[in-house]
């Protein structure tokens, strides 16, 4: 058996399990993110802003489904799933034999989805969301590889950067290079010198970049998301910049230095509360959020004071500390011993050494 045929069995299995647990016929699965899951990265995505895809997962005690209409099986079934589940064929103008199958196949009990849409339908409970958000072995490989080509497509991007560029063309930039490494540019945001210190959530405009830039990808590939902010100046930092960066380098420290199985998330959103008042900056964390666990979605759970999940052994965050005109952000995972690999460094883009890990600085062109 593949790897990828393995990784799946497995997930069957734990969603049976659920099944059992719950007394419940059927798992359906229809949004993006519990699609690439299940079947081992395989993409439903058509339409990139969409939460739902053109397929969707099915699977009883006995069979594993993936239901989908006759404009989408064949490319599905040559290019995108693996070989654990049958295909379901609808016409693509008659969903209703769709949803006949699905009542034939769950004997018209009750099914669990991530997407509640009829009376018989129930949420997912939390012990699959859990299965979601802590990587396998497979699943962490793969991400690796998004999180190095996300990164290399930042890097690649703003060293050809010209301050004559718009924010569009930035952005523009941005996702033809993710495009390019067979990414999904699933956000991709552009502040230029002037509107750097007014917006936290800067999405591009046709105003020119100026002397420097803030750009974010949250990139996805196999359904996970890498998400990194990098910044380019098109002069030497000014001493103040210098020290904005520097401040929220020294935030996400204490942040990065908590991030281990056990720990809250609440816990390290305090952590970085008390770091920002540490700074003698206490309104900063009001605003913007925090950032999180990442994973299938680009933030699984946002951090804030209510959030006691707790953080183990592969799972991933992404925090993105923040002030007026400065940020940072990193996907990492959580290996053994406590260990954070950072999945989206890039050995090519500056870097300094913050609490023993190398955090990215801006980069200074011309």
């Amino acid at each position: 058996m593949s790897g990828l045929n393995q990784e799946v069995s497995t997930k069957l299995e734990l969603i049976r399990q659920t099944l059992t647990e719950t007394e419940t016929q059927g798992l359906r699965l229809r949004g993006t993110d519990w699609f690439a899951w299940a079947t081992a990265g395989a993409s439903n995505t058509v339409l990139l802003t969409a939460e739902t895809g053109v397929a969707q997962v099915l699977v009883t005690a006995q069979d594993a489904w993936v239901l989908t209409d006759e404009i989408e099986a064949q490319r599905l079934k040559d290019e995108e799933l693996p070989a654990n589940f049958k295909l379901h064929v609808n016409p693509w103008a008659d969903a209703t034999v769709r949803e006949s199958f699905v009542r034939d196949a769950t004997s018209g009990g009750k099914v669990l989805t991530d997407h509640p849409i009829f009376d018989i339908e129930k949420l997912l409970p939390p012990s699959l969301q859990h299965h979601k958000r802590v990587m396998m072995s497979s699943e962490l490989e793969r991400y690796r590889q998004v999180g190095l080509k996300a990164s290399e497509a930042m890097t690649e991007v703003l060293k050809t950067a010209k301050p004559t560029w718009t924010e569009y063309q930035l952005a523009g930039a941005g996702a033809e290079a993710l495009w390019a490494r067979g990414l999904h540019p699933a956000l991709t945001l552009v502040a230029g010198e002037r509107r750097l210190p007014l917006y936290r959530h800067a999405t591009a405009s046709s105003e020119q970049l100026g002397r420097q830039a803030m750009l974010v990808f949250c990139a996805r590939g196999y359904g996970l998301y890498a998400n990194l902010t990098r910044f380019v100046c098109f002069d030497a930092l000014s001493d103040e910049d210098a020290q904005l960066h520097r401040h929220v380098r020294e935030i996400e420290a204490q942040a990065l230095n908590v991030c281990q199985p056990g720990i809250s998330l609440n816990s390290v959103y305090d952590t970085l509360a008390k770091a920002y008042e540490q700074q003698g900056l206490n309104n900063a964390i009001r605003e913007h959020h925090q950032g999180g666990t990442t994973g299938y979605l680009s933030r699984e759970i946002v951090a804030n004071p209510t959030t006691t999940d707790t953080l183990e052994e592969g799972i991933a965050v992404a925090w993105n500390p923040s002030l007026s005109g400065a940020k940072v952000e990193d996907t990492f995972v959580i290996l053994q011993d406590s260990k954070l690999e950072n999945l989206t460094f890039d050995a090519n883009f500056p870097s300094v050494e913050v609490e023993g890990r190398l955090r990215p600085v801006p980069l200074e062109v011309g």
